[in-house]
């Protein structure tokens, strides 16, 4: 397993956006060794529970938003995945062909009924990414409707109907440091002008779904972690992250791919170690309690001090 980018920049943990631009065409990325895989476990998790994994209401502008995202990705994925999706476009009628997963599919934008499920649930069954969308014209940018099968930790029960700012309360110092400036982005994105950032956590499973319901392991797994198998057992876990202004209905859609690899894998050389380490010695506490790392701090110290020596040995 492969990370798209090492998330640690500098030696010293700080809370920014970090968002930079984007080009509009970019906003999914495919992972083609995992795809299949990955899409086989969506449908897996929303067989066992859909309503708790994807919820859009029956509303008009909300159903208008998932239209808008399928009339926008799916011609972007085309453009820049020729070799694994196609999109023909004859009058009011389109015809997708998703050679990944084997499947053409032939809809009318905006006719529900040619479609084999409701739109953002369809969408959301060709993509790896967990797709949201916030209402970009209502008051606090609210969560309206989600696609949700790779969470860290939360779940669209929580969360739908919140504003931007208030589904982030959790994270400590979150409104008091960037909230002012996270919120402004989320009123100021214009259409074709995304933006992307990278987030990081670290886990104690590579399990992509950690809704809060099917969580319930992860104090024993967590247990089960030390200074001898932590390279191992604890999972660096980078979600991929763009926000884009749907210009039609003005709805921002966020989409999040989720990206997982062994510790060990990750800290393959001294610099890297070093900024790990330094972020996590600075990484103030209300965060490493929020990280789930302080259970796991003397531990994952211990851990660090091997993959040195490891490291300084194999360099002679």
């Amino acid at each position: 397993m492969t990370l798209p980018i090492f998330p640690f920049e500098q030696d010293r943990y700080a809370m920014t956006m970090g968002t930079r631009a984007l080009a509009p065409d970019c906003l999914i990325e495919v992972d083609a060794a995992r795809y299949q895989a990955e899409l086989v476990l969506k449908a897996a998790i929303l067989a066992a529970d859909e309503r708790y994994h994807y919820q859009c209401p029956a509303a008009p502008d909300t159903t208008a938003m998932a239209w808008e995202t399928v009339t926008h990705l799916l011609p972007a994925m085309a453009r820049r995945y020729p070799g694994y999706f196609a999109l023909q476009v004859d009058g009011a009628r389109w015809r997708w062909t998703n050679r990944l997963l084997g499947q053409t599919t032939d809809f009318i934008p905006g006719d529900t009924a040619t479609l084999p499920r409701p739109p953002l649930d369809w969408l959301g069954r060709q993509v790896q990414e967990d797709l949201l969308l916030l209402d970009g014209t209502a008051a606090g940018t609210p969560l309206v409707a989600g696609h949700l099968c790779f969470p860290a930790g939360w779940c669209l029960d929580e969360k739908l109907g919140q504003s931007f700012l208030a589904i982030h309360d959790p994270v400590p110092g979150f409104r008091e440091q960037i909230g002012r400036s996270a919120d402004l982005l989320m009123q100021r994105i214009k259409p074709d002008h995304p933006s992307i950032r990278y987030g990081w956590s670290l886990a104690v499973t590579d399990r992509l779904n950690r809704a809060p319901k099917v969580s319930g392991d992860l104090p024993r797994l967590r247990a089960a972690v030390t200074a001898e198998n932590a390279g191992a057992r604890l999972f660096v876990r980078v979600e991929r992250q763009t926000f884009s202004r749907l210009p039609r209905t003005r709805a921002v859609l966020f989409t999040i791919h989720t990206y997982l690899a062994p510790l060990a894998a990750v800290l393959t050389d001294r610099d890297r170690l070093e900024r790990f380490s330094g972020v996590l010695r600075t990484l103030p506490p209300p965060l490493r309690d929020y990280k789930g790392i302080t259970p796991l701090a003397d531990r994952l110290l211990a851990y660090l001090e091997r993959r040195r020596g490891e490291l300084a040995a194999a360099t002679g």
